[in-house]
């Protein structure tokens, strides 16, 4: 052996013995990638126009998905804020992280993607919307709003001082990110989490977007007319109908005299998705001054791009406004991937991915080992265009935020790439079947249909699997240990 590769055999095997624990063999001399991990709160998917939406344009998000990789499978696993955000953290499904609505208080102290990274090296930041009761944890620097905190002259909570800043929401979160990225000096990799708050209700737009749509009549939804004939009580017992529910604070203004039914109806959504929308639009700005720093600074090929929100959300699809059904306008997330080095351009992913999977490839990427605890996979083998042989070809869903805001029934479910089996439960014991091939707006629920029972034993098996799987029968908070 010559001397030069006898002494680099030395040095790596030195290095190998001073890795830290957790770090995947092999990954020590491979360039750890920056990670910047955006995410909204309630920007459905189809409110993207990457997504195909009819109803308005995102260039600075949609740059993501062309420079990238765009899911159109992603799915949450209990749609709503806190619990979305605790299984992101930990990879591990709400019963098990402790976080089943929005009313508990997070666990800080448990296993987080951030303190991993964190061990491993990273540089990691907490920026905007944390909205779980507790401090940040796992994080080098941390500056949230206080629940869900305002859009205008928002109240910001730095590192446990609470200051208050003059300005919009949305860009204020994101001078702090670029505050943050500028001060960083190199030489660690960094993770920063980068969350908005927009476009959560009340709807309130930045000044200089009051008056976008405001010349145009917004496309209504297919399903705005849905009469829930064919659901269970459940649909017709939720408080968030368009027509019913939609607050004087919401719309921000008394509707015009004479309106009413169907004409009232559309004039209520008009004032909605237009303030929704005028909401993404600033969120799409600020995107797009994020990735333009990322290129002037360099920084553009070392850096993962994720861009997700923590559920879907109703634009008035089945005359709803809000999300937890587990219906697709609600279980569907938006999530696009962009890494210059190892992601092809332009590529789609059609595979069943979850909220559950985003600490494994947090993870992946920089070359740390998952925990056995986390329930979730790491997405790097879709990311790089291959679908391992084991992937999931199902998924497990559970809401349990009843008796709550906007009265949906306690249910769990199981969605394949075809079917969806839901079970509501508690005060009420129904279920429902969708055939998304030739239903794919859900509108017919199957499942007293004779032709489905076939289906419907196989789901309820497959149902049955995943709950033993992901360790989930109480209903409630569940402390049993996992399976690997």
């Amino acid at each position: 052996m010559k001397r030069r590769d006898f002494l680099k055999s030395v040095a790596m095997g030195a290095a190998s013995l001073a890795m830290p624990r957790g770090i995947l063999a092999g990954e020590l001399f491979k360039s750890k990638p920056n990670i910047i991990f955006i995410m909204t709160d309630d920007h459905a998917s189809h409110a993207l126009s990457c997504y195909g939406s009819k109803i308005n344009k995102t260039p600075n998000l949609d740059r993501i998905a062309e420079e990238g990789m765009r899911f159109n499978n992603c799915f949450c696993t209990n749609s709503i804020c806190a619990p979305s955000r605790a299984v992101i953290l930990t990879g591990k499904y709400s019963h098990l992280n402790g976080v089943i609505d929005n009313r508990m208080k997070f666990d800080g102290s448990q296993e987080t993607f951030p303190k991993l990274l964190q061990k491993a090296g990273y540089q990691t930041a907490m920026i905007g919307k944390w909205h779980l009761k507790s401090d940040p944890t796992g994080c080098d620097y941390w500056n949230v709003l206080p629940g869900q905190g305002a859009y205008h002259n928002p109240v910001m909570i730095e590192m446990g001082q609470r200051k208050k800043y003059t300005g919009y929401v949305s860009d204020i979160i994101t001078d702090h990110c670029l505050k943050w990225l500028k001060a960083h000096k190199g030489g660690k990799p960094f993770c920063l989490m980068y969350q908005h708050k927009a476009p959560h209700r009340r709807w309130e737009p930045a000044k200089r977007y009051a008056k976008l749509y405001e010349d145009l009549d917004i496309p209504l939804p297919e399903t705005f007319n849905d009469d829930y004939k064919t659901r269970s009580a459940a649909a017709a017992a939720a408080t968030m109908t368009i027509e019913r529910h939609l607050t004087r604070s919401d719309l921000k203004m008394d509707p015009p005299k004479g309106l009413a039914g169907q004409a009232l109806k559309k004039w209520k959504y008009q004032r909605y998705i237009k303030d929704y929308l005028r909401c993404v639009a600033s969120v799409d700005d600020n995107v797009g001054r994020l990735l333009d720093y990322l290129d002037t600074a360099g920084l553009t090929e070392n850096t993962v791009v994720i861009y997700t929100s923590d559920q879907g959300f109703f634009l008035g699809d089945h005359s709803w406004f809000d999300k937890r059904f587990m219906y697709e306008e609600s279980l569907r997330m938006p999530l696009l991937v962009r890494y210059p080095k190892e992601i092809k351009a332009g590529s789609v992913n059609n595979d069943i991915v979850l909220n559950l999977d985003f600490a494994p490839t947090f993870l992946s990427f920089a070359g740390v080992a998952k925990p056995a605890e986390m329930q979730g996979r790491s997405t790097l083998p879709l990311l790089h265009g291959n679908t391992p042989k084991d992937w999931r070809t199902s998924m497990y869903y559970h809401y349990y935020e009843y008796p709550g805001a906007h009265m949906v029934k306690r249910h769990y479910g199981v969605r394949t790439k075809r079917y969806k089996l839901i079970h509501f439960y508690r005060d009420i014991d129904a279920w429902e079947l969708y055939d998304l091939q030739k239903d794919p707006s859900e509108l017919k629920n199957v499942y007293g249909n004779p032709e489905y029972a076939p289906i419907v034993k196989q789901l309820k098996a497959e149902l049955a699997r995943l709950r033993e799987q992901y360790s989930d029968s109480t209903g409630g908070v569940n402390p049993k240990k996992p399976r690997s």
